[in-house]
């Protein structure tokens, strides 16, 4: 199982690397998206600093909602997915390995660019660290529920829109806790609770998204 988790996680991994362009889109979008606050809100460092967390998980949010939709949709069309449905694998364990990629393509890097992102807002180091740590508990919750998404709109007209829809609520909890956080490491407010809940919505959803996924996808399949 664990050759084929990995046979799956390598192979996206890999067509990402040919797909340069596409794989750093949620990236630009990230880092332009936030760049844009200061000049629509002004320069001012206290008003930069009170919306700095709320506006990182948006943009984050709306990032990882950029590459999920053909997460599932380019392999349903050449008819990988079919295959590796039918190589006797659980279809959980690809489901698991596809968001597992995502995560590392997409989630990995708008965490690792979020520092620079918190200083053009002007947050302090004790901040960016919550932050960094808020993002990196985080992003595998949107990248589980995206693969979700994904599944469930496969084959649909306007699953982009219907994937936005269906995700971008259950996404919520996730946004609100990330962004408290931050904003309890700023009032001098201890963050584990915070912390805590985030830990257990990553947990919940590690366990739930992935066999609902490849139950999404099987339905799709037939």
């Amino acid at each position: 199982m664990f050759a084929a988790f990995s046979a799956v996680y390598a192979r996206d991994l890999r067509l990402a690397l040919r797909r340069r362009v596409e794989a750093l889109l949620p990236v630009v979008f990230f880092i332009v998206a936030v760049s844009l606050f200061p000049l629509g809100v002004g320069p001012e460092p206290q008003t930069l600093r009170t919306i700095a967390a709320g506006v990182v998980w948006v943009c984050a949010l709306l990032a990882s909602m950029l590459s999920v939709a053909s997460l599932y949709a380019t392999d349903h069309l050449d008819g990988s997915l079919e295959q590796m449905l039918l190589s006797g694998q659980p279809a959980t364990l690809i489901a698991a390995a596809k968001a597992a990629a995502h995560w590392t393509i997409t989630g990995a890097p708008l965490v690792v660019a979020a520092p620079l992102i918190g200083l053009l807002l002007d947050m302090s180091a004790a901040s960016l660290a919550v932050l960094v740590a808020s993002l990196l508990l985080g992003t595998p919750i949107l990248s589980l529920l995206g693969g979700l998404g994904a599944a469930l709109t496969l084959g649909l007209r306007s699953a982009g829109v219907l994937l936005i829809l269906l995700i971008l609520p259950l996404s919520i909890p996730a946004l609100i806790f990330g962004a408290g956080a931050v904003g309890a490491a700023d009032s001098g407010i201890a963050t584990s609770g915070h912390f805590s809940l985030l830990g257990a919505l990553l947990i919940v959803t590690a366990l739930l998204a992935p066999p609902t996924t490849a139950i999404a996808l099987r339905i799709a399949l037939e």
